[in-house]
């Protein structure tokens, strides 16, 4: 079986530290650097995941000021 790609497992893992509370609605994300080296992974697999992530409106990218956790109740699908 194939591992997980990075950038599937990373946004999965940041949308789980929203669903845990660990992000609040408003929280701003850390910078591309420090994910790089948080989850030891390039800056092209981070911004892959922001994509991913500003696709489902989990997160807002505001340019010059960084990135922000959205509401979950407006991405976050109920168990």
């Amino acid at each position: 079986m194939p591992a997980t790609p990075d950038y599937i497992r990373i946004s999965a893992e940041i949308m789980n530290d929203v669903r845990s509370g660990r992000y609040q609605p408003g929280d701003k994300l850390p910078s591309i650097a420090q994910l790089c080296e948080q989850y030891n992974v390039s800056s092209s697999t981070i911004q892959i995941v922001l994509v991913r992530l500003e696709a489902i409106e989990a997160v807002d990218r505001r340019q010059g000021k960084g990135v922000f956790v959205t509401d979950p109740s407006t991405w976050l699908r109920k168990p």
